[in-house]
């Protein structure tokens, strides 16, 4: 079976959001005292998670991204994610992850049957990644990320770029992939939070590349198939790796969305960016699984041509207070 919005485009991952709860407090996610806490009651609980998930899949859905906040926070995790695997026609299990547990789990993701790690990085330098994350250990995230190696994961680095921040290390984050079969991406900056001089901290994908280009010399690569996300892709001439740059705000990508979403509190976006929301909850308390087969193809039918970062007013307030990134997850 197969999901087409009305744009034509073909709608088969899923990004899920298991709980709203995180270990960090990265400056570009949430504000220095953290996000309102969701009541227990007001979060999906693994049960209804696996209805939706089986319900997606069933309808055409092939990847699921399991995002948080941090989902390697919330209990019984490693239970809920060998279910998913576990779902027939379900092609690809991947999870996003900030690495601060990666060191003690991620011998149990890969027997979960987790086949693949994207892990927020957005600094080699301690200070630095100290700043972003307000409290953050590089180090134990570094253990993680080799831990996962030797578990044989193929891991994807992200990047947030942020003009004055971090953006000094663009060259030294595409050097690692010399050596190391990683994807390194660079993300332009998003105004998740209602900061009026936000602009300010974009770097736009351009420059990214001028500067990498200025330090190797690189080449276009293909995607890898029809289930990667939106990046651009390229290589160093002889990596082992590759890079990847995405980019929401000087380039917009949404002809090529592929994508729907769901928060952990059961709340459906077609796109990141819009502010229309759709309540699953009540139909997964429910059980009814065919008013949830319509509910989700209603959302990939009313799913925006194009986001509001493509429209002549993105400087707007609409346009700002969006979404909040800790909830969603990206």
């Amino acid at each position: 079976m197969v999901l087409i919005d009305s744009y034509g485009r073909k709608i088969n991952y899923l990004r899920l959001s298991v709980t709203d709860r995180c270990n960090l407090r990265c400056i570009y996610c949430m504000p220095a005292e953290g996000v309102h806490k969701l009541r227990h009651q007001d979060i999906l609980s693994y049960e209804e998670l696996m209805l939706l998930s089986e319900t997606a899949v069933r309808i055409g859905i092939e990847k699921i991204r399991v995002t948080g906040g941090e989902p390697l926070v919330r209990n019984g995790i490693l239970d809920f994610l060998g279910n998913l695997s576990a779902i027939p026609q379900l092609r690809q299990l991947v999870l996003t992850t900030n690495g601060m547990l990666l060191q003690e789990m991620a011998g149990g993701l890969r027997r979960a049957g987790v086949q693949r790690l994207n892990i927020s990085l957005d600094s080699l330098r301690p200070e630095t990644f100290a700043r972003i994350t307000r409290c953050g250990d590089l180090g134990k995230v570094l253990t993680g990320i080799r831990i996962a190696e030797e578990e044989r994961f193929p891991i994807k680095l992200n990047m947030v770029v942020m003009r004055g921040i971090n953006d000094d290390e663009v060259a030294e984050f595409a050097r690692l992939t010399l050596l190391k079969p990683y994807t390194v991406r660079f993300i332009e900056y998003m105004p998740a939070l209602n900061d009026p001089d936000w602009r300010s901290l974009v770097v736009p994908g351009e420059e990214i590349l001028r500067r990498i280009a200025g330090a190797f010399r690189i080449q276009p690569i293909e995607r890898e198939d029809t289930l990667s996300g939106p990046s651009k892709n390229y290589q160093i001439a002889g990596a082992a790796g590759a890079i990847g740059i995405i980019t929401p705000i000087s380039s917009h990508f949404c002809g090529e969305c592929n994508r729907i979403r769901v928060t952990s509190s059961g709340m459906a976006k077609g796109c990141l960016f819009d502010n229309k929301e759709f309540d699953l909850k009540p139909i997964l308390r429910n059980g009814d699984r065919t008013a949830l087969e319509e509910a989700l193809r209603e959302i990939v039918s009313r799913k925006p041509g194009k986001s509001h970062f493509s429209d002549s007013d993105s400087d707007s307030d609409s346009a700002r207070k969006l979404f909040d990134m800790s909830k969603i997850g990206g």
